[in-house]
């Protein structure tokens, strides 16, 4: 009894061994990651999807584990064509998961993840060309193109279901130019930028040159108005000259014949080595030859001084006018030099507005008079049994003859 315990104590190890190998070799663990298949002889016998423990058959059937979570499909970088014929490179990613993993298994085989990228990538790609290809490239490259991914993701997963997965997102990474064209595109906006500095500096040059014209006229009018004031005082002056030399003048006729052949004597003998041939007995030596005291006849009753210089008394200056300052704008109604921080300066009220025709500006009445070349003129009130003798004529300057 004791020998035939022994020996079934014995066997006994090893069928418990055997046991547990078959009932480890029935069992399998889903992870809640994962999606299984029970395959007996390559054919789908059970699916498991929830996590836990199954079974099999030992040695019979075989399991298949999948990922059930969402995988990532980086599609490589393609050119498209939009609707207005500008090629563009596109990179995208999309975003799926595996929902038939019967349909799976029988799409992709044996390659599983790997063969089912190969697979995908082609579709996502096919729909990111027609959707691309049907809209202009200002809506590819606007920043708002979830319609478009959208589109192509709703494309891709419709051509997808026969793969037993489902596209769940689709998004465009990267949407350039090609290589040949950046070139291009950069120099058509490094034109489009120097053409609004062009723009801009045209602009600033014609603000610039309306200052600059106005600050030309405003010197041009303050030049002539001081000019023509200049002019006035000038000729009153002279005429107030004149009537005084008359005034001086008219009190002795012999003494003005004097100083007028003094003066002509002054003007003639300069002695710069010129010879004149003149008569001896000629008028042009009357006074070489005698003073002329014999021939002064002055008058009886003294004639008072300063009546011609009374009358040609300058009539006090107006009141200077106020000054403000010119408005000169652009043609978009900005006041030139503003931004700039250019100020125009002030001028008289009457400048800020120029005349429109020659009639309009006054013109100084100028006297230009010579006090040995003025013409005597009688006080206004000289006597009249006292008036002066005519004066007689000077006589002209004969012409200076080379030694």
């Amino acid at each position: 009894m004791v020998r035939k315990r022994s020996i079934a104590g014995t066997l006994a190890i090893p069928f418990l061994i055997v046991v547990g190998v078959l009932a480890a070799s029935s069992l399998f663990i889903v992870d809640e990651r994962e999606k299984a298949l029970v395959l007996r002889l390559g054919r789908v016998v059970s699916v498991q999807e929830e996590p836990g423990l199954g079974f099999k058959v030992p040695f019979l059937d075989n399991v298949e584990k999948y990922d059930a979570r969402i995988l990532g499909l980086p599609t490589t970088p393609l050119e498209v064509t939009p609707l207005d014929d500008r090629r563009l490179v596109v990179d995208a990613f999309a975003r799926w998961r595996i929902t038939d993993v019967v349909r799976f298994r029988q799409a992709v085989g044996t390659g599983g993840i790997q063969t089912a990228l190969g697979r995908l990538e082609p579709i996502v790609s096919t729909s990111i060309r027609e959707v691309l290809g049907s809209v202009p490239s200002t809506q590819v490259l606007s920043d708002d193109r979830t319609a478009l991914m959208n589109q192509i993701r709703d494309e891709a997963r419709a051509n997808s279901e026969g793969l037993g997965v489902e596209i769940i997102d689709v998004r465009l990474t990267r949407t350039d130019l090609p290589e040949q064209n950046l070139n291009a595109t950069y120099a058509r906006m490094r034109a489009e930028r120097q053409r609004e500095a062009a723009d801009e500096i045209a602009r600033g040059g014609e603000a610039a040159q309306r200052v600059r014209a106005a600050a030309d006229r405003t010197v041009v009018e303050l030049t002539s108005e001081a000019q023509k004031r200049a002019e006035i005082v000038r000729g009153e002056a002279d005429g107030q000259r004149n009537a005084i030399y008359a005034d001086a003048f008219g009190r002795d006729p012999e003494f003005f014949a004097f100083t007028r052949s003094m003066t002509s004597y002054e003007r003639a003998l300069r002695g710069e080595n010129s010879t004149m041939v003149l008569q001896p007995d000629g008028e042009f030596f009357n006074y070489l030859r005698d003073d002329g005291a014999s021939r002064a006849n002055p008058p009886t009753t003294p004639v008072p001084a300063g009546n011609s210089a009374q009358n040609a008394a300058v009539e006090p200056p107006a009141p200077e006018e106020g000054l403000v300052t010119p408005t000169v704008t652009d043609r978009e109604g900005n006041r030139l030099g503003e931004s700039a921080g250019v100020t125009l300066t002030p001028v008289p009220e009457s400048l800020t507005t120029p005349p429109q025709d020659a009639e309009s500006v006054p013109m100084p009445a100028v006297g230009t008079g010579d006090a040995a070349d003025a013409a005597p003129s009688a006080p206004a009130d000289a006597p009249v049994d006292q008036a002066p003798e005519p004066q007689p004529q000077a006589e002209p300057e004969p012409p200076a003859a080379q030694n």
